[in-house]
C-alpha cells in the first residue's frame, strides 16, 4: 500500500511540475518575454536563431503604432 502512495506521490508532483510549465510558457509567449532569457540556449540548439531574433527586433522597432479609435 505504502508503494501505491508513493507512486501516486511521484506521478502527481510530476503533473503539476508539467502543468506549472505549461502554463509558465504560455505566459511567456503572450508577453513576448523569455528572449532574453532562454537566448543563450537557444543560440546552443538553433545557431541561427541569434539573425532571426535581431530581423524580428528591427521589425519591431519600425512598426508604427496604429492611430487610436477616438482620434486621439
Amino acid at each position: 500500500m505504502a508503494e501505491v502512495l508513493a507512486i501516486l506521490l511521484v506521478v502527481g508532483c510530476l503533473g503539476a511540475v508539467l502543468a506549472l510549465l505549461r502554463w509558465l510558457a504560455a505566459r511567456v509567449r503572450r508577453r513576448g518575454v523569455g528572449g532574453d532569457v532562454m537566448g543563450p540556449f537557444d543560440e546552443i540548439w538553433h545557431p541561427t536563431a541569434h539573425r532571426f531574433r535581431a530581423e524580428i527586433q528591427v521589425h519591431e522597432e519600425r512598426v508604427v503604432p496604429l492611430p487610436s479609435a477616438d482620434g486621439r
